[in-house]
């Protein structure tokens, strides 16, 4: 597995319940673009609209090619390849439970560009305090197993 780009802020701003991993319908020239290292997924997010889920705002440099006959949209929206009853399940989850669908990478498996998705929840100010003594506990754990 070939990690492309990260969301690194997601993992500080939510709490993820359920992570997915989804198909991407992509054109060539974003896969060269993607396969070159030129993502970025930071301030993208998942929407859902009649039945599909799309990427949108994920920004992909547009590359210079000789041959450039189709409309090149560095941060259109993105159809996301999920089963029915995937789509049911994060439909009904963000609906009844508020939850919110966040894309944490971007990554090649076997030739294949997928992403992964996590149903997540927001985090309060005390649990990302909670989380950050727990980082530097367990830094200050691994140091003095280091030192004995």
């Amino acid at each position: 597995m070939n990690v492309l780009c990260n969301n690194k802020k997601s993992s500080f701003k939510y709490s993820f319940i359920k992570k997915i991993e989804a198909g991407l319908v992509l054109s060539g020239w974003e896969v060269k673009s993607l396969k070159d290292g030129n993502g970025q997924i930071s301030e993208s997010y998942i929407s859902i609209t009649k039945d599909e889920i799309f990427l949108c705002n994920a920004h992909i440099k547009i590359v210079n090619m000789k041959n450039t006959s189709s409309n090149q949209n560095p941060t259109c929206k993105r159809k996301l390849l999920l089963n029915r009853k995937e789509i049911n399940m994060l439909k009904g989850q963000v609906s009844q439970k508020g939850l919110t669908i966040v894309p944490i990478r971007l990554y090649s498996k076997k030739g294949i560009i997928k992403i992964e998705i996590a149903l997540a929840k927001g985090k309060k100010l005390y649990d990302k305090r909670q989380d950050e003594k727990n980082k530097d506990w367990k830094r200050q754990k691994d140091r003095l197993s280091k030192i004995s």
